[in-house]
């Protein structure tokens, strides 16, 4: 466990989240149920904030809210300051709805649809990255339709594969995304993006991974990046003065992973921005705004899911399971791509883990589950059971496969907590149904 001021296993044995016991948050609002630690949140936010602006000194930091989208994250990175990636219109409509103001977000995507483009061009978003050949005529119909000029960066593959699973790879040279430097693909988006009237080409974004802990990958990137910007300045005549280097700094899942504080991705960003300085230096170029799109950083570890430990099934030689009251439909990663968490007896951390489990949802699938191989106290029917760094792609991923509800999400701070999303019902799951 990667514990911190505000979260700690308590004198009583159990586990303790923003000042709040989790067995008091069971009772109050029930499980399965996602719990984000407010304060940690913050503390990351103003940590990537800061460290940009003193190693820095000229950008942003844009949450990638694609982590854990939802009106209160919106209104938690506004107050400090942060603005949002968002990869939908989806995301948009809820970034908007929570008071977010349309300049300060970024809008991704690979597959981004007329539509999608026109309501993001219609909202205000400060910036589209471009991701396809098309999206660059479409947005300039669009623009010259409604008569407005919208910036734009070009998503570029610089060729820097990060150590992750190869499912969160995304700067190879096979990737769905961008446009690689290396076969010309970005010297063609460039002419094309150059010769426009409407779309107004200011910059470069690039994205080499997720759950990357080592910098070098960062610093490679950066280097290659800072070669094709002025390539492009140069080359193709066009007027950038924007750097997106994206985002993809790891937390901590289990005992295989780094415990990273926030004082570790402040040296991350203080080693990038050297970097990066070094090289605009080197290589003559003017000083680009600089834009971070940290998502799991900032929710990842903040969040855990507290579920209620069902049906235990002892299969003699061979396995123990332990089933919870919850799944695949609000957290399918180890199904995806066989996440690992650390999972705890959240009511008996003092008690010795001498009991080998997998921890198994309640869905209708031989695949469905949590985390396997867990040394837990030997367990009883009805108690909690918590798996820590929840806080991304689980509420974002969730379903109501099987007709399950999606959890509610309750955000706790200072020994208080409130519903930052309420649970569903009967009527939530059938409402649509004709």
């Amino acid at each position: 466990m990667n514990a911190r001021e505000t979260l700690y296993a308590g004198k009583n044995g159990r586990l303790q989240i923003g000042g709040v016991d989790v067995k008091d948050l069971a009772s109050l609002y029930g499980t399965p149920l996602y719990v984000f630690d407010k304060a940690h949140i913050k503390k990351v936010c103003e940590t990537f904030a800061e460290s940009l602006n003193k190693y820095y000194g000229k950008g942003k930091i844009f949450y990638a809210s694609k982590a854990f989208c939802c009106k209160e994250t919106y209104r938690i990175v506004k107050e400090a300051g942060l603005g949002a990636d968002v990869v939908s219109a989806g995301e948009i409509f809820t970034a908007l709805s929570a008071g977010t103001d349309a300049k300060n977000l970024c809008f991704h995507g690979n597959n981004k649809s007329y539509s999608d483009l026109e309501y993001a061009v219609k909202s205000g978003v400060g910036y589209i990255v471009i991701d396809a050949v098309s999206e660059i005529d479409d947005l300039e119909e669009i623009c010259a339709k409604l008569k407005v000029k919208q910036r734009v960066l070009l998503r570029v593959n610089p060729g820097v594969e990060a150590h992750t699973h190869h499912y969160i790879q995304t700067a190879k040279p096979d990737s769905k995304f961008g446009f690689s430097i290396e076969n010309g693909d970005a010297d063609k988006a460039v002419k094309n993006l150059v010769a426009k009237s409407f779309v107004d080409f200011c910059g470069l974004h690039c994205h080499i991974g997720s759950q990357i802990f080592e910098k070098t990958s960062f610093l490679l990137a950066v280097d290659k990046m800072t070669d094709y910007y002025k390539k492009v300045s140069e080359d193709f005549g066009a007027k950038l003065s924007v750097l997106n280097l994206g985002g993809g700094f790891g937390i901590y899942y289990t005992e295989t992973d780094p415990k990273f504080g926030c004082e570790d991705y402040a040296e991350y960003i203080k080693s990038i921005c050297e970097k990066l300085c070094e090289c605009l230096a080197q290589k003559d170029v003017e000083k680009p705004y600089l834009i971070f799109e940290p998502g799991r950083a900032i929710v990842g570890e903040a969040g855990i899911t507290l579920y209620t430990a069902g049906r235990i099934k002892n299969i003699t030689g061979l396995k123990n399971y332990i089933s919870v009251n919850g799944g695949m439909f609000e957290n399918p990663r180890f199904a995806l791509y066989q996440a690992k968490y650390t999972v705890l007896a959240a009511e008996r951390l003092n008690d010795k883990p001498d009991t080998v489990y997998t921890v198994a949802g309640k869905c209708c699938e031989s695949g469905d589950v949590i985390a396997e191989n867990v040394n837990l106290p030997k367990m009883r029917e009805g108690e909690l059971i918590a798996v820590l760094s929840t806080g991304a792609y689980n509420y974002s991923m969730a379903s109501n496969y099987n007709r399950n509800f999606v959890p509610p999400v309750v955000m706790v701070e200072d020994g208080k907590s409130y519903l930052a999303v309420k649970g569903q019902t009967f009527e939530d799951l059938v409402r649509n149904d004709l």
